[in-house]
C-alpha cells in the first residue's frame, strides 16, 4: 500500500514532468497543502531515489530533452560588478545560461544551477542576489568561473564568444 507521502511525490513528479518552466517549492507546498520543508524532504527523497531534479532561482525542474540545443562550457572572469553585463551579452545572443561552476580548493567543483535566458531572468537573478545579500559564486575564485550554456546555432555561440572576448570577460582558449 502506498502512503500519502510516497503518492505526495509521485505527484510532484508528475507536476514537474508536465511543466517546461520551474516550479517553487512554495506553489508545490500550496498545492499540496504541506510545508515548504516537507516538498524539501520530498525532493531530497526522490533525488535519492535518482531523479535528477534540479533547484533553480526559479524553482524546481526536471531536466528535458532539449531537442536542436545544444552545450558548451565558456570560462570567464569579471568582477562582480559585471555580472549584469556578462550574463545579458549571453542571453542577448540567444544563450541559455544553465549553470555556474567554480573550482574551490577544499570542495572540489561547487555548482549553482542558473537557467537563465532573457534580460528579465538576468535582472530576477541580480535582485534576488541584493535582497538575500549573498555573494556570487565567483567571488571564491577572483572572478574566475565557467557557465554551462545552451545554445541552438553554432553561429550564435561565436557571436557571443566574440562580444565576451571584446568585454575582456572570456578567458583565452
Amino acid at each position: 500500500m502506498i502512503g500519502m507521502s510516497e503518492k505526495r511525490r509521485e505527484k510532484i513528479i508528475e507536476v514537474l514532468t508536465a511543466g517546461a518552466e520551474p516550479v517553487s517549492g512554495s506553489a508545490l507546498a500550496k498545492q499540496f497543502k504541506v510545508s515548504r520543508q516537507v516538498v524539501v524532504q520530498d525532493v531530497a527523497i526522490l533525488r535519492a531515489k535518482g531523479y535528477e531534479i534540479m533547484a533553480t532561482p526559479q524553482g524546481y525542474l526536471l531536466p528535458q530533452g532539449t531537442g536542436v540545443r545544444e552545450k558548451a562550457v565558456l570560462a570567464v572572469k569579471h568582477t562582480p560588478l559585471e555580472t549584469e553585463a556578462e550574463l545579458n551579452t549571453m542571453v542577448d545572443f540567444g544563450l541559455k545560461v544553465l549553470d555556474v561552476q567554480v573550482e574551490h580548493p577544499l570542495y572540489g567543483e561547487l555548482k549553482g544551477y542558473l537557467m537563465l535566458e532573457s534580460r528579465q531572468d538576468v535582472k530576477r537573478f541580480l535582485d534576488r542576489v541584493k535582497v538575500e545579500g549573498v555573494s556570487l559564486l565567483s567571488s571564491l575564485t577572483n572572478g574566475v568561473h565557467l557557465h554551462t550554456v545552451e545554445y541552438r546555432r553554432r553561429e550564435d555561440l561565436e557571436e557571443a564568444r566574440q562580444a565576451l572576448r571584446k568585454n575582456g570577460f572570456l578567458i583565452s582558449e
